[in-house]
C-alpha cells in the first residue's frame, strides 16, 4: 500500500474505533498497535490491518481483558478460545462476590446494623469460601461426637448435610448464614450438642416405633394447651401426664411413677433444645428448603411436656 490515501492517519482511526487520539497513542508506544508507516512529516498512518488490530484490542479492553492478555492474543501466544474461557470463569466469580457484598449491604440495611463490629463479621463470614463454610459444620460435628460411642450410621447423616449458601444468595440467606455461623461456634450451644450426643451414645435403634407413636401424641395433645397459654403445671398438664406417661412406661418395659416421670421429664428437656431446632430452621432457610421441613415448633411443645412431666412427679 503505497497510495497516501491507502492509509489512515491517527485522527481517522479515532473516528473509526471511537478511541481518543491519546489511547491510540498509547498503544502505539508500547508497541500493541504499531502504525504501518510515517509520513515525510513523521506523522503515523495506519493500513486496514492496523485497524483491524486496534479494533480487536478496543473489544478485548471492553470485556476487561489486561493488556498483558491482549498482547498474548495480537502475538498468537494465546488463542482467543483459551482466553475467553479463562476470563469468562474469572468474571463468573467476580460476578459472585459481587452479589454477595450486594446481599450482605441489603442484609444490614434490613437489620438495621449500625455496629462496625457486627457489620465486619457478617462481611468476612458471607465472603468465606464454600470450602472454608463447610469447614466449620465440619468442625461443630466432630466437637460434637469425636470420641464417643455414637450410632455411625447417625453421625454420618449428620455430617452429610451441607450448608450451601448459593452463588447469588438473599438478603435472608447471608443473615442466615452469619447467624448459623455464630451459633455452632458458641461454646455452650456446643457443650450442650456435646451433652445430647453423649447421653444418646451407645444407642443404635434410637426410639421403637411405639415411641415414635407418643411423640405423635404429645404433639396432638400439647399443641391447642401450648396455643391457649396453658401452663404444665396445671390441671391439664396433669391429665397430659397421666394419660401418656403410663404409656411411655409400657414401651420401655418399666413401671410408671414419680420417678420414670422425672427421669422422663429430664430426658426430654435435655433433647429439647430450641437451639438446635433453630440451627436446622438456618439450614433450611440458606440451602432453600420448603419452610414447613425446617420449622415445626415441636421443642416447644417437648419443653411443655416436660415441664408438665416434672411438676406431676413433684405433686
Amino acid at each position: 500500500m503505497n497510495d497516501d490515501d491507502a492509509f489512515l492517519s491517527i485522527g481517522d482511526l479515532a473516528r473509526h474505533t471511537g478511541l481518543p487520539v491519546k489511547t491510540i497513542r498509547y498503544y502505539a508506544d508500547i508497541g500493541l498497535v504499531p502504525p504501518t508507516d510515517r509520513s515525510p512529516a513523521g506523522y503515523r498512518r495506519y493500513d486496514a490491518v492496523a485497524l483491524a488490530r486496534l479494533d480487536l484490542v478496543r473489544t478485548l479492553r471492553e470485556l476487561g481483558i489486561d493488556l498483558a492478555t491482549v498482547r498474548q492474543v495480537l502475538d498468537r501466544s494465546l488463542t482467543l478460545s483459551d482466553m475467553a474461557t479463562a476470563h469468562a470463569a474469572a468474571l463468573d466469580a467476580q460476578i459472585r462476590l459481587l452479589r454477595t457484598r450486594r446481599s450482605v449491604l441489603r442484609a444490614v440495611a434490613a437489620l438495621g446494623i449500625d455496629d462496625h463490629e457486627e457489620l465486619d463479621l457478617m462481611n468476612r463470614l458471607a465472603h468465606l469460601s464454600a470450602a472454608e463454610r463447610q469447614q466449620i459444620i465440619d468442625d461443630y460435628w466432630s466437637s460434637a461426637f469425636e470420641g464417643l460411642d455414637t450410632d455411625p450410621a447417625f453421625a454420618d447423616r449428620m455430617r452429610s448435610v451441607s450448608v450451601d449458601l448459593p452463588d447469588d444468595p438473599t438478603p435472608d440467606q447471608v443473615e442466615a448464614w452469619v447467624e448459623l455461623a455464630e451459633l455452632v461456634q458458641d461454646p455452650s450451644y456446643q457443650a450442650r450438642v456435646r451433652q445430647m450426643a453423649e447421653a444418646g451414645s451407645g444407642s443404635s435403634s434410637g426410639p421403637s416405633p411405639a415411641e415414635v407413636a407418643l411423640y405423635e401424641a404429645v404433639t396432638e395433645l400439647v399443641t391447642p394447651l401450648l396455643t391457649a397459654g396453658v401452663a404444665p403445671a396445671s390441671t391439664e398438664g396433669r391429665l397430659v401426664v397421666d394419660q401418656l406417661a403410663p404409656r411411655f412406661a409400657h414401651a420401655r418395659g418399666v413401671d410408671d411413677g414419680a420417678g420414670f416421670r422425672r427421669e422422663l421429664g429430664e430426658q426430654i428437656a435435655l433433647f429439647s433444645d430450641r437451639r438446635v431446632e433453630r440451627y436446622w430452621e438456618l439450614v433450611g432457610i440458606i440451602n432453600g428448603w420448603p419452610t414447613d421441613q425446617v420449622s415445626s415448633g415441636s421443642v416447644a411443645m417437648m419443653e411443655w411436656f416436660a415441664h408438665a412431666l416434672t411438676a406431676a412427679a413433684d405433686s
